[in-house]
């Protein structure tokens, strides 16, 4: 489908057009496009995670709310304190159940949804707002079993209706800057990745104290249980979908196989035990959780790469990302804590060195350049402004977003076949081909110009 224009709704076109600036007062202005065109979009989710997608649209002129929908009644009111402080008008309201958004989706002025709820409703709302004509994008990860990555690939080839994966690290500033030097061979050949998430999450999964589930607070309230039931990469979208840009998977690239093992579990239950307002005695300290506390896969690509990805979550240690990539000529390890590279020919032999400031600010994306002022104030570090700037784009523009649908389902696909392969000793599994063999022929998109 990918170049090929859509008869039946003639909705959605892939090339992305037109140029745009900003402006910085009141709102986000977009030239190239009338003052009055605007985008309507509703929410569904708006506790942390979605306020924050809301703070960025309200700070866009291009950008109407009509609906929010959650079934927290707290979280809807600060959101409506939000909008009001804005000065926009009051956005409907759906509550009252879980499906609720099934309702807010039959509106005819929305057209498109930002879905920040809960992992096991992702899938199933993003396929609703897909059915009922709007674009849809959706938090990550966008699926957790291979029937849900099937789903959101056979919505969008049956209503031609986009959905994008709103992985905001694929526009972290040192993450774009290491596309650019990806793209311009200053690697050689691309060989092997490195990615991962590991960030300590114990506050998290318990909050207050040691609670979860109906005593918890926040994500605590549904996030933890996936641990109890769950052995594999539960959350792999943050360090792959950057990963997946820089090999061009989907498009020239795919993955193939993947093979994962999993350490035993113990930092939930120390976690517990030691906790002062848990111990030996609280119930939680008897839960034999299933997620092992360092779980390792090790990704095959149809274009000879491996990526070894770790997801580590229950442990006490630093926030990382764990970002390396080697090619024939060079390797670069790049996250917070650790920018270095080193470079054949250009760095003295055997030693690294600092990609700060000299490579990040040469190599430095053109979205960056652009908008980085701007975005440094959205969230994250201000990659969620280009996160949801693409999105709005996207809808505003009617064409395919850079991460589209086959990006939700190849790189959320890492869990369930992660999770089987743990099961089974270790056993390889192959990805399905969400594309249908057009991987071969779609060609690269993401961030290739200065608006996505």
């Amino acid at each position: 489908m990918e170049h090929t224009p859509i008869n039946r709704r003639r909705f959605v076109r892939y090339s992305v057009a037109g140029g745009a600036g900003f402006l910085l007062a009141p709102y986000l202005s977009f030239a190239g496009h009338p003052p009055d065109k605007k985008v309507n979009l509703g929410l569904i989710g708006v506790g942390l995670r979605g306020r924050n997608h809301l703070n960025n649209l309200l700070n866009r002129e291009d950008v109407v709310i009509p609906a929010i929908c959650d079934i927290d009644s707290v979280a809807l009111a600060r959101s409506q304190e939000m909008i009001r402080a804005a000065g926009r008008e009051k956005a409907a309201e759906y509550t009252g159940s879980e499906f609720a958004f099934e309702k807010m989706l039959e509106r005819d002025d929305l057209e498109g949804v930002i879905i920040s709820t809960p992992w096991l409703w992702h899938t199933r709302m993003a396929v609703a707002a897909m059915k009922a004509g709007k674009y849809a994008g959706v938090e990550v990860s966008a699926a957790n079993t291979l029937e849900e990555c099937w789903d959101l690939v056979n919505t969008w080839e049956e209503t031609e209706i986009p959905v994008m994966i709103l992985e905001n690290v694929c526009y972290r500033r040192d993450v774009m800057a290491v596309l650019n030097m990806v793209r311009q061979d200053v690697f050689g050949e691309i060989v092997h990745c490195r990615c991962g998430y590991r960030h300590d999450l114990r506050e998290v999964k318990f909050n207050p104290g040691v609670e979860f589930g109906e005593r918890g607070i926040a994500e605590a309230r549904w996030r933890t249980r996936h641990s109890i039931f769950r052995n594999g990469d539960l959350y792999p979208t943050h360090g792959v979908g950057p990963i997946a840009t820089m090999l061009n998977i989907n498009r020239g690239n795919r993955f193939v196989s993947l093979v994962s093992t999993a350490s035993k579990a113990r930092g939930l239950h120390n976690y517990i035990v030691n906790h002062p307002e848990g111990g030996q005695d609280h119930p939680n300290a008897s839960i034999r959780w299933k997620l092992g506390d360092v779980v390792t896969s090790l990704i095959t690509t149809a274009m000879g790469e491996t990526i070894l990805v770790t997801h580590d979550t229950n442990l006490p240690r630093p926030y990382s990302l764990n970002f390396s990539i080697q090619g024939t000529t060079g390797v670069a390890d790049f996250d917070y804590h650790t920018r270095r590279i080193y470079i054949e020919g250009a760095s003295q032999p055997h030693a690294w060195d600092d990609m700060n400031p000299e490579w990040l600010e040469k190599y430095d994306h053109p979205l960056w350049k652009k908008y980085g002022e701007y975005a440094s104030g959205s969230g994250h570090g201000g990659m969620d402004f280009f996160v949801d700037h693409a999105f709005v784009e996207s809808v505003k523009r009617k064409v395919n977003p850079p991460l589209d649908a086959y990006d939700c389902a190849a790189w959320s696909a890492i869990t369930p076949l992660s999770e089987v392969s743990i099961a089974n000793n270790g056993e390889p599994q192959d990805f399905p081909d969400f594309t249908r063999g057009n991987w071969i022929r779609r060609k690269p998109v993401f961030a290739l110009g200065d608006e996505f």
